[in-house]
């Protein structure tokens, strides 16, 4: 595109939050504890002991919260649904308190004219069903997620037609469980071997396929169903022939790729995944690979960053380039600046993995940036424009050339409690006193609603 084109009248423009990283109100209503509640609550496992207790008490604050959004000029708005706050127990009758927050919370999106898309679940499961058979490590959390997106489609499915079943499987599996260390997310268990890990994303994506036909069951309304996943994306260092080539032969090797999208979206775990886990490989009933399977109307790619790789004489043909300590980077370890991953992302599904039609949204985008309150009481937040700027020059690469690309939610509307960094590292467009629970709109957010009034990136 040109620096005058615009994105189509019906690209998706919207920002993206999750539950418990802004709800707060962690014990109101009759909601129990997620197993993020337990392990943020183990000192030295968040930094300075962060927990989402309160978080930006959005439980509380969500009508202002949308309009603010609604004055950000946003029509799509995606966020999580709290399934320790709908099933405290993980399982068994619902609590009515929980539900009705989440249509309040639709009506009102509604109201400002905003599309919802839910996610049903970001990691945050019931403690409960960690006590009960250890969540992920067991197949009955595949049925039991099931159940609950079920009840979530009932309750609000006759004005909710946008849904993701995940958030990012790699994350809340391989990271949440580990065989070589403490895990640095929830639920924080040190398991025994490499297959045991990789049999908690298989149940993960088990709970994926089994979600999408609960939620079509379910639905009084047509409806979109997209997973939503963080892939590892592969850049050529130089657009040639060679390079290009070369990404594509990494992609199925890189991180979780060859385990997560390739099931999900071919039928089959990568033949190079399974060679190079050999006995580490998960157990796969009958059956499961056909369920994992689903069709799907539309995939999420969470992209931050990526890696840079290149043609090599080698059994893979390719190797990759690590970042050099002087490499840009925001206020993440691992948010390298690499532009040019937002675009390769959405090209790999259509080249790598044979899904040229499949509707794509990039369900996640934004950087932590060292924001600060100034005299004025500003935040002027310009290396968040910087690399917002950058990655939507991408993505604006991807709808030119064709790809299906149809929406962007920046992450995240709101500052939040950012994980094992708790409040230390801020995402969002909207600064947030987490002591008074004021609202102060960055730079950044005024220059978003610009490229959304304009349709372009300006």
């Amino acid at each position: 595109m040109s620096k005058n084109s615009q994105f189509p009248k019906d690209f998706a423009w919207g920002v993206a939050t999750s539950a418990y990283q802004i709800e707060g109100a962690a014990q109101v209503d009759g909601r129990k504890p997620s197993v993020w509640d337990t392990f943020s609550a183990r000192p030295g496992k968040t930094l300075n002991g962060d927990t989402g207790a309160i978080a930006c008490d959005h439980y509380h604050h969500y009508k202002a919260d949308i309009r603010l959004m609604a004055q950000l000029g946003v029509r799509h708005y995606r966020f999580s649904v709290s399934w320790c706050r709908i099933l405290p127990d993980g399982r068994g009758k619902p609590n009515l308190a929980g539900l009705d927050f989440y249509r309040r919370l639709v009506d009102t999106l509604l109201e400002f004219g905003i599309t919802p898309h839910i996610t049903l679940f970001h990691w945050d499961s019931p403690q409960a069903l960690e006590d009960r058979y250890g969540s992920w490590q067991s197949r009955e959390m595949a049925a039991d997620f099931a159940d609950y997106a079920a009840i979530v489609v009932k309750h609000v499915g006759d004005r909710v037609t946008h849904w993701m079943t995940l958030n990012e499987i790699f994350c809340f599996t391989h990271l949440g469980y580990s065989h070589t260390g403490d895990p640095p997310h929830a639920p924080g268990i040190r398991v025994k071997t490499n297959r045991e890990v990789w049999q908690t994303s298989h149940h993960a994506l088990l709970a994926h396929g089994l979600g999408c036909q609960a939620i079509r069951a379910a639905s009084p309304r047509p409806c979109s169903i997209a997973l939503v996943d963080n892939p590892l994306i592969p850049v050529p260092i130089s657009e040639t022939p060679a390079n290009i080539h070369a990404a594509y032969k990494a992609m199925p090797y890189l991180g979780t790729n060859g385990g997560i999208l390739w099931p999900a979206l071919t039928g089959a775990y990568s033949p190079q995944l399974l060679k190079d886990l050999g006995a580490d490989a998960p157990e796969i009933r009958d059956g499961d690979l056909r369920n994992i399977h689903q069709p799907l109307d539309a995939l999420g790619l969470n992209i931050y960053t990526g890696i840079y790789v290149r043609a090599a004489d080698n059994e893979r043909g390719y190797e990759d380039l690590p970042f050099q300590e002087h490499y840009p980077r925001l206020h993440m370890p691992w948010l390298w600046l690499l532009p040019d991953a937002l675009y390769w992302g959405v090209r790999h599904i259509a080249a790598t993995l044979g899904q040229p039609n499949l509707p794509i949204m990039v369900a996640e985008n934004g950087c932590a940036a060292w924001d600060t309150v100034n005299s004025q009481g500003e935040v002027i937040d310009t290396e968040r424009i910087l690399y917002l700027r950058q990655y939507l020059r991408s993505a604006e690469r991807a709808v030119s050339e064709g790809y299906p690309l149809q929406g962007y939610f920046l992450w995240s509307f709101l500052d939040n409690f950012e994980w094992a960094w708790g409040y230390d590292r801020r995402f969002g467009l909207t600064y947030v006193d987490y002591t008074s629970q004021q609202r102060i709109p960055k730079a950044s957010y005024y220059w978003y609603a610009e490229c959304i009034k304009q349709r372009r990136v300006v």
